[in-house]
């Protein structure tokens, strides 16, 4: 490579891709040291999909079974992409461990996924597609849900981007 190349930085990272029980229509993002969850369950919380606290976010999915999420790492803030997702909502809370920890509900803690974030503040956004495709027996779906995380303040409070 000579002096004038510059090699680009990936724009992000890939945390997580899997499948997490979203039992109770819930998976939470929390920071490890930091056990406390969202506890507010208002008609409108559950309307934004993104319920945040001061260590931890709770995404509302569509089915209370094991549903695809992708938790991606930015550098700095991506730009949403509305065209693509049926709902769009983001946040902020604090991660001072800097590890953050992916489950369901009732998962286990202790064997839930890890996810090496920077210790701070952070930025959050949900990104969920897919949303209409629930079948009849509310088991089956073709629901996503992509996570992305950046360091930052962001404002208190959940705001809807689309929903």
């Amino acid at each position: 490579m000579t002096g004038s190349e510059v090699a680009a930085a990936p724009p992000f990272r890939v945390l997580y891709q899997g499948d997490v029980f979203a039992d109770y229509f819930q998976i939470y993002l929390r920071d490890e040291a930091h056990p406390d969850l969202p506890d507010e369950y208002t008609d409108e919380v559950i309307a934004r999909r993104l319920a945040a606290g001061p260590h931890a976010v709770i995404l509302h999915t569509v089915r209370n079974m094991t549903v695809p999420v992708r938790v991606e790492w930015h550098h700095s803030r991506p730009a949403p992409n509305l065209d693509e997702y049926q709902h769009v909502a983001e946040a902020g809370f604090l991660c001072p461990s800097g590890q953050l920890v992916l489950a369901g509900l009732t998962d286990y803690d202790p064997t839930a996924p890890r996810l090496l974030a920077q210790a701070g503040p952070l930025g959050v956004r949900v990104n969920m597609s897919g949303l209409d495709s629930l079948r009849e027996n509310g088991l089956e779906g073709d629901d996503r849900y992509l996570v992305q995380l950046w360091p930052g303040d962001e404002p208190d409070g959940v705001r809807v981007l689309k929903a």
